[in-house]
């Protein structure tokens, strides 16, 4: 392993808060010494201009004067001069500087061959006494050349700087301390709701029972969407824990009944010595109750598998063939019976998944031919709902008597393929023929094709009591339409119908019973 790749896995093992702030302390000082270089060198570039255009003034006057012959000139505040033979000995100087070489040999030559020279005496930091900018520059004087030396002393522009440095580095520690807790106060803010999450889902993991998150509801952030998110997991896992704690509760409470009627039927067989009739008697009984519960067990398997999470899976199929699959192993029945059972279906193709919906299809049929009499009816059919809707004020006129006028907005639904909406103030007038009128753009919208499975009989039809609840686990009517099955059936229907995204319903229609299914398709 590299030295970069432990730090980086070093850096990962550190709690979520303390990388953040350590991010935020590391970009944060990487920005300040940025500005705070940008600043010193701002200052100290202006410090130095206006250091070189003195110095380089106060050069010039000194020409002038070795030049002429004159004194020197009165130079800016702490200004030095001094005045050199091509051997170095000085000829002039300021007192301060008059026994100090300014130039070294190198230099001085330099100087001598018409070279200017350019030096700063001493130190910013460590601070050192006497810091000079000087030039030199060779002059001709009375045919004689001669080294003239410029220099101001640095003083204030280095005490300038010493003091922005300063300041920039007390300003910086100050900004980078902030910024470490900002950074921290606000990690630990953006991380508390994820910390009372986990706390939360321990407390679940401890057997809290019916627990949600509290996730606020007048935000919408990375935080509060895992809020969501984790109570929306909560709910199915509650769902599932329920689905379980029924499926239990069913398949002991259905189970009892077939297994004590299996021991007692064995109880009979071994209390004496039986004949072969007598325990051939007995096999079939207890091959029936094997079956019972060989069938309620699937059921409750099956139901149990379409109230999971998404089992169904839809392709295109024939609609005939599929009613008539679903159909064709109770003619024989329906044969036997002496009574008619017909089918109606469209040769459209639907998409849906013919592996759920045939066996419940199946079920209604095997419904009908067990509890009811005469011919069997099952429809098929595809429509599409519609909807009209006009969005402008709509008057409506009737030249018949007197109706009161509504001026609040009025809907007017069809329950079936149109749905027309007013939306804005209808007024109802009396003058007789009735006019309606929509003063606004009307609009129409297919809302997708849908699958209507009719499954109708002639018979006594449910108890009206019963209705409410037909759809119901083990839910069964009078004996007389439920001296078979395990109350299972209609369940399953209805639960197809869900997993599909549909619904299911029961009705009489006066001529019998009737069990309709409408699915998107």
């Amino acid at each position: 392993m590299t030295r970069s790749a432990g730090l980086r896995a070093r850096f990962g093992r550190l709690p979520v808060v303390t990388r953040l702030v350590l991010a935020v302390a590391i970009t944060m000082s990487l920005v300040l010494t940025g500005t705070a270089g940008l600043v010193y060198w701002r200052v100290q570039t202006a410090l130095d201009r206006q250091l070189h255009d003195d110095l380089a003034a106060y050069r010039h006057s000194l020409d002038r004067a070795v030049r002429a012959g004159t004194a020197p000139p009165p130079g800016p505040s702490g200004s030095l001069y001094q005045v050199l033979d091509t051997r170095g000995r000085v000829l002039a100087a300021s007192d301060a500087v008059r026994h100090r070489p300014l130039l070294s040999a190198a230099e001085l030559d330099s100087a001598a061959h018409g070279h200017t020279v350019r030096r700063d005496v001493g130190s910013l930091l460590p601070i050192t006494p006497d810091t000079l900018r000087l030039q030199a520059r060779r002059v001709r004087a009375g045919g004689q050349s001669r080294v003239v030396v410029a220099a101001v002393r640095r003083g204030h522009r280095d005490e300038a700087l010493r003091e922005l440095l300063a300041q920039l580095a007390f300003a910086s520690v100050l900004a980078l301390i902030a910024a470490s807790f900002v950074g921290y106060r606000t990690a630990r803010a953006a991380l508390r709701p994820v910390e009372r999450y986990r706390s939360g889902a321990a407390t679940l993991a401890d057997g809290a029972q019916n627990l949600r998150l509290d996730v606020p509801a007048d935000r919408d952030d990375e935080i509060t969407r895992l809020g969501h998110t984790l109570n929306r997991m909560l709910d199915r896992l509650e769902a599932s824990a329920v689905r379980e704690r029924r499926f239990v509760a069913d398949a002991s409470h259905e189970l009892r009944t077939p297994l004590a009627l299996l021991r007692a039927e064995l109880d009979v067989a071994l209390h004496r010595p039986r004949s072969a009739e007598e325990l051939t008697g007995t096999l079939r009984a207890v091959e029936g109750e094997v079956q019972r519960l060989i069938d309620l067990s699937n059921a409750l398997l099956a139901l149990e598998e379409l109230g999971g999470t998404d089992h169904v899976v839809r392709a295109p199929v024939c609609l005939a063939d599929l009613v008539e699959a679903a159909v064709a192993p109770h003619l024989r029945t329906a044969g036997r019976e002496g009574r008619a059972l017909t089918v109606d279906a469209a040769g459209t193709t639907v998409e849906v998944d013919a592996r759920w919906l045939r066996p419940a299809l199946g079920n209604l049929v095997d419904n009908a031919l067990r509890h009811a009499a005469g011919p069997v009816r099952v429809t098929a059919e595809v429509h599409g709902q519609v909807i009209a809707e006009a969005r402008g004020p709509v008057t409506a006129e009737t030249h018949g008597p007197v109706t009161p006028e509504a001026r609040e907005p009025v809907t007017a639904e069809m329950r079936g393929q149109v749905i027309a909406e007013a939306r804005g103030p209808v007024t109802a007038e009396a003058r007789g023929q009735v006019t309606a009128e929509a003063r606004g753009p009307v609009t129409a919208e297919v809302r997708g094709p849908r699958l209507r499975l009719v499954v109708a009989d002639e018979g006594p039809g449910f108890p009206p009591e019963f209705l409410p609840r037909a759809f119901d686990r083990f839910a069964r009517a009078e004996a007389s339409r439920t001296g078979e099955g395990s109350g299972l059936g209609l369940a399953f229907v209805q639960a197809v119908a869900t997993a599909h995204g549909g619904t299911a319903h029961a009705e009489n229609t006066g001529r019998g019973a009737a069990v309709v299914l409408d699915l998107p398709c």
